[in-house]
């Protein structure tokens, strides 16, 4: 069996964003020459998420109001955690949507569901942050 390992970084502008990284994540499966696996992509942030959705703007504004009803980003008083940092929502956040997900690869190719796709999701931005991605297979 082989192995491959690769880190992605992303800087973010803004506090918030959501990144399709499919493109990235397959580029990686290339390189890695691995025709039959698995592969795990997982954000090495606790303020940053991975996830599988469609890739459509419209959902990914109900995915930000949705999670900041959930979570609001202020007051910072409402949380124990802001008391030495302001990013408490961004670790709620990031537990909701996720920390890895995990693709079957077939043929060389990330075996997907219809519309899905892999995504980088933001909640405490504006600073450089990794994504692991692990590849394991013949």
């Amino acid at each position: 069996m082989k192995s491959f390992r690769k880190e992605l970084w992303f800087e973010i502008k803004g506090r918030r964003a959501f990144q399709n990284i499919t493109e990235q994540v397959e580029d990686c499966l290339r390189e890695s020459a691995i025709r039959e696996g698995l592969c795990l992509v997982n954000a090495m942030h606790i303020t940053a998420s991975i996830f599988i959705n469609d890739d459509e703007s419209g959902l990914h504004n109900d995915f930000e109001v949705w999670l900041e009803g959930l979570a609001p980003e202020k007051p910072y008083s409402r949380y124990r955690h802001n008391r030495a940092e302001d990013n408490a929502d961004a670790h709620l956040k990031r537990t909701i949507m996720g920390r890895e997900v995990v693709v079957a690869v077939t043929n060389g190719k990330l075996d997907f569901g219809p519309w899905e796709q892999i995504f980088y999701g933001e909640f405490d931005g504006n600073r450089r942050k990794r994504v692991l991605v692990k590849i394991i297979g013949e």
